[in-house]
């Protein structure tokens, strides 16, 4: 009661401290998290020229375009930051010069004669190339006009809009640029020249191999004036990171071998007794397939078997590459070479279409096979493929796997001649007719049924590993120590990853994903010389156990420019290695007699005939000092030795005929024209790039 009583006295000093804890919690906010108001991001993941990229419209985004896919994310999110990095760039350009889409040349676009290439590749008839699915492009468009377009798919085709809004824009730039190209008169004369100009000429190559790499010594100077003569090719323009890591593979051992095939050894006498292969199989995460295979296609661990075994009888268990497998014949027949066959498709692109193609098909069906009218008849009236319906549905004689999986089954395997199936694939819903089969090679196949069990490690033995990685990184917790621990240890390597960016998701071998992410992510948070903390564990694609535990550490931090020749003395040594080659080899050449150096050398004397200034040498390659040195020089002329890309190289002009005054200058000059103009819409973009600000802040995101 007395403290009551003096907190009343002071009931001040409570609302303080209230008031102040308050503030507290209102101060951590603002100064922390990606919602702060000093120094944080917020909700934006990047500004390109001043734009922002906000992260919730990236996210609307790639939900709209990509919900419910498969596929690598993170290389979607980069393909995605990509299309917003060149949108902003497009239509910051486009307003500066006034250029836009109206709301009738976007309907056009979707909708019209002037179809956007956005529109033509996602509704490209498969059966028609060049061709667009026009009965299904004209659907969205109705349920667009009447409002009964699919809530879910609303987001896509908003955003698809944005897609070609963007599209036609950068066309419109890109051919504002292209017709400013203009091809002078004295421009036109050299390449008229250049194009007609050809040499004849000997020579002979040197490979670098003639000397060896125990007789090259290599200074730093020798790295230093090669990197400095490269600049332009190894020039980043953004910091990278360089990383060295250790991989160790997690592996099943014998016991967990064992066990799997004990346990798939189980399952055999179920397995050849069952009545119902196909549930049984699904049950027990095996497969079975409707066609029948010839003696070539099968696993030559069961091929030369399973011919000789009667329908209903199982071979296994058997090692089969990384699994146990046991195998079932059901049953085996004669394979047609090719098979006669007609159809009647009805279209379907959602589940909607799909039951309404499929209630047709299945009324047609009934309509066929009571003879109340002909196939053929209502193939002219009701089928959607066009390249046929005129013909009675006819396709004439199909060979194997020319069609679609579930329409060759159905005619090689399951259908007998004039019997009808109905048929679903990736077109739509067919009604197949079945027509006359030709035996030419009488060849068995044989239909199975197979159980499989990969070969994996179980999970004592993955924790085992872990445990084993774990102690390994509290070991080493340095690069020098790491180093070292590799170097004792024969069973594991060091690899070493090219350098990275901030943003980047794939890491050498290992590939992409979460894994490899985040280490690249931990690498722009550590020093050089220390080892990330973290265990990075990558997943088998097929079986999904652990099976990969990596160790990693940062070697080097390379700034943004021509990086350091520390940081890249591996990658440009070989390169280093031949020019120093090349070097010694050209100081012994003394004799410009093209027969006593390739005597000399144990080669022969080739001859390159008719070069022009194509970029590639018949017989030589992509040697463009040699070809520069050919094309300058005059008849007869013996050229010093050349240090190419291959060996060394001493040439000597046999023909050089005389080039006439170019008599079409007019046509030279719109051929020269009209190949630059092609190549504005691919680098304009690139050129643009590098004149805008990009503030990438992804990593801070993902």
């Amino acid at each position: 009661m007395a403290l009551i009583g003096e907190i009343r006295k002071n009931s001040w000093l409570l609302i303080f401290l209230i008031g102040l804890g308050l503030a507290s919690f209102i101060l951590m906010d603002m100064f922390s998290g990606n919602k702060s108001v000093f120094g944080s991001q917020g909700t934006t993941m990047g500004t390109i020229a001043g734009s922002p990229v906000d992260w919730n419209e990236f996210n609307r985004a790639e939900n709209a375009l990509y919900r419910n896919s498969g596929g690598d994310v993170l290389a979607r999110r980069n393909s995605l930051w990509n299309y917003f990095v060149e949108k902003a760039i497009v239509e910051k350009e486009a307003e500066e010069i006034g250029l836009g889409v109206s709301r009738e040349e976007l309907m056009d676009l979707q909708f019209g004669n002037n179809l956007s290439p956005i529109i033509q590749q996602r509704f490209a008839d498969p059966n028609r190339p060049g061709q667009v699915l026009r009965e299904n492009l004209d659907g969205f468009k109705q349920q667009i006009e009447t409002g009964e377009l699919d809530e879910s798919l609303k987001p896509f085709w908003i955003h698809q809009e944005k897609e070609i809004i963007k599209d036609r824009l950068q066309t419109k730039i890109s051919n504002v640029i292209s017709k400013a190209m203009f091809t002078p008169t004295w421009m036109a004369e050299m390449a008229s020249t250049d194009q007609n100009q050809k040499a004849t000429f000997s020579y002979v190559q040197i490979p670098f191999d003639e000397v060896a790499d125990t007789d090259v010594s290599l200074t730093d100077a020798d790295y230093s004036n090669y990197l400095n003569n490269n600049a332009a090719t190894y020039r980043q323009d953004e910091e990278t990171r360089i990383m060295k890591y250790v991989v160790f593979d997690v592996v099943a051992t014998a016991k967990d071998s064992m066990e799997i095939r004990d346990g798939l050894n189980e399952l055999i006498t179920d397995f050849r007794n069952t009545e119902n292969d196909s549930l049984f199989v699904e049950n027990n995460y095996g497969s079975i397939d409707e066609a029948y295979f010839k003696r070539a296609q099968l696993s030559p661990a069961i091929a030369d078997d399973v011919f000789n075994m009667a329908p209903g009888t199982v071979k296994g268990p058997y090692v089969d590459g990384p699994a146990y497998k046991a195998v079932k014949v059901l049953d085996v027949m004669t394979i047609p070479d090719s098979v006669k066959c007609s159809h009647i498709l009805r279209r379907a692109t959602n589940q909607n279409d799909y039951f309404a193609a499929k209630k047709t098909i299945d009324s047609l069906k009934l309509l066929v096979d009571a003879g109340t009218f002909s196939f053929e008849e209502l193939a002219k009236k009701h089928s959607e493929d066009a390249s046929n319906a005129s013909k009675g549905g006819d396709l004439g004689y199909a060979w194997m796997n020319q069609m679609v999986k579930p329409f060759n089954d159905v005619i090689f395997y399951k259908g007998k001649t004039g019997e009808t199936h109905v048929v679903a694939t990736q077109f739509g819903v067919h009604l197949v007719k079945v027509g006359r089969k030709q035996y030419l090679t009488n060849e068995k196949g044989v239909k199975v049924a197979y159980l499989t069990q990969p070969i994996i490690p179980s999970e004592e033995t993955q924790k085992a590993k872990y445990n084993d990685v774990l102690e390994f990184v509290g070991q080493n917790r340095s690069l020098d120590q790491l180093e070292k621990s590799v170097a004792a240890n024969p069973n594991i390597t060091l690899e070493t990853s090219a350098p990275v960016k901030k943003n980047d998701f794939l890491v050498g071998s290992l590939g992409g994903g979460n894994s490899s992410r985040d280490m690249i992510k931990k690498a722009f948070e550590l020093t050089p010389g220390s080892v990330s903390p973290e265990i990075y564990i990558y997943q088998d694609p097929v079986s999904f156990y652990e099976n990969k535990y990596v160790v990693s550490a940062l070697s080097a931090v390379q700034p943004k420019g021509v990086p350091s020749v520390a940081n890249i003395k591996s990658t440009i040594q070989p390169f280093v290695l031949n020019q120093k080659k090349g070097e010694i080899l050209k100081s012994k050449i003394t004799s410009n007699n093209l027969s006593q150096v390739a005597s000399n050398y144990q080669v022969k004397v080739d001859t390159a005939r008719n070069v022009s200034f194509t970029g590639v040498i018949p017989g030589i390659g992509n040697e463009p000092k040699v070809l520069s040195s050919a094309l300058s020089m005059n008849v007869n002329d013996v050229s010093k030795p050349i240090i190419g890309n291959n060996g060394v190289y001493l040439l000597q002009v046999v023909d050089k005929p005389s080039v006439s005054a170019a008599t079409n200058i007019p046509q030279v000059r719109k051929s020269t024209s009209a190949s630059i103009q092609r190549q504005v819409k691919s680098r304009l973009l690139q050129a643009m790039k590098k004149n805008v600000e990009i503030e990438d802040n992804r990593s801070t995101f993902y």
